[in-house]
């Protein structure tokens, strides 16, 4: 079965974004997980840990026990970002390190890289989360940038960039109905986005000021439902819509209005000893088309997780038209997972060129 949703994938796409953007329909989710991204990012139907509230709160009514995550901790970046920061002469790694944080610092260090793609993220999410309820406060950093030639004039380059900071309380509920077979859930964050992008010489120094950002604040709902059907493989329908009211950022310079979209997903979960339970999913991103400009067949996610005895687990995804993978363990007062995946950086290419990325998300409380 699995082999199948692979090659239907690879027959279906084509097409990427550009090289500086932030994938809003591919990625919708304001919060990212590495357990979903080992899985292809085909994770609505699966959630059940705190990630749920952004990928589909529903999930919540799953949820097996209570967290207080005094720390909830992912890191990602891309091949591109590691060999930035962490290439070169010994001595240097640690400076380096640092430089590839901030967008200066990139320019800097890709001048030297021209064509490579460095991607990073950096998020904080500690919550409080049980069955049906979890309240929290999410930040995410992400940056993105490439020293690339010049459409304009072929013997110049140009540093291309783009940074967007997120971050801003929320609270998620969910609704069980007829013993579990239905469950409904949302989430309200307060979201505050704080972003910028360019394109500048490469051998100039950027300051960014105050108002080189769009900024704004807005009231960010995501709402989901999951309808599990009661019979041996636990056939499981969900739907998730994301910034569900529509509603835009509040300032004089405020970011773009976040697109509302909606995801669907199908899973089933057979047991295949004691045990040992096997999870295959589907899920079709922005399955409206609201986001423009984008190919339908980028929107195609496919994953599988492995779990034993609740503790132990692998996983093999497939999206973007590149593989991912990734391992997991999950202990009462801590959770580790460390995955890879891929994106494409051509804008009309199958396959044209792997952004390989790598992520590592960790918890723990009580």
């Amino acid at each position: 079965m699995l082999l199948f949703y692979l090659c239907f994938a690879a027959a279906f796409f084509s097409k990427a974004y550009g090289e500086i953007t932030f994938q809003d329909s591919v990625t919708p989710e304001l919060v990212t997980s590495a357990r979903a991204r080992a899985m292809g990012n085909a994770f609505i139907s699966k959630v059940d840990d705190s990630a749920s509230v952004f990928y589909n709160p529903a999930g919540l009514g799953t949820v097996r026990k209570t967290h207080f995550h005094l720390s909830n901790f992912h890191l990602e970046g891309s091949k591109g970002w590691l060999e930035a920061g962490l290439g070169g002469q010994a001595f240097k790694a640690f400076g380096n390190f640092t430089k590839a944080l901030e967008v200066d610092g990139l320019r800097e260090l890709l001048v030297e890289k021209p064509g490579v793609t460095s991607y990073n993220r950096l998020q904080f999410m500690p919550n409080f989360t049980t069955r049906y309820f979890s309240f929290g406060y999410m930040y995410s950093k992400q940056t993105k940038a490439v020293v690339t030639r010049n459409a304009a004039d072929p013997t110049e380059d140009l540093f291309e960039y783009a940074t967007r900071r997120d971050h801003g309380p929320y609270a998620a509920l969910n609704l069980s109905l007829w013993g579990g077979i239905l469950k409904i859930g949302f989430t309200g964050t307060f979201l505050q986005r704080k972003e910028a992008s360019g394109d500048v010489d490469p051998d100039v120094a950027i300051t960014l000021e105050d108002g080189d950002y769009q900024k704004g604040s807005a009231f960010n709902g995501t709402s989901g439902v999951k309808l599990t059907l009661p019979f041996k493989l636990l056939p499981t329908f969900s739907l998730v819509s994301h910034n569900t009211f529509e509603n835009d950022f509040s300032g004089s310079n405020a970011p773009d209005a976040i697109v509302r979209t909606t995801d669907i997903g199908f899973s089933i979960t057979p047991q295949i000893a004691q045990t040992t339970r096997v999870h295959f999913e589907i899920n079709y991103k922005d399955f409206e088309g609201a986001v423009k400009g984008v190919s339908e067949r980028r929107r195609l996610a496919i994953g599988m997780e492995i779990d034993v005895a609740r503790t132990f687990f692998m996983r093999l995804g497939y999206g973007d038209g590149f593989g991912s993978g990734g391992v997991g363990v999950r202990a009462q007062r801590f959770e580790v997972d460390l995955s890879t995946y891929a994106v494409d950086t051509t804008a009309n290419n199958f396959r044209g060129r792997e952004d390989r990325r790598f992520a590592m998300s960790f918890s723990s409380g009580f």
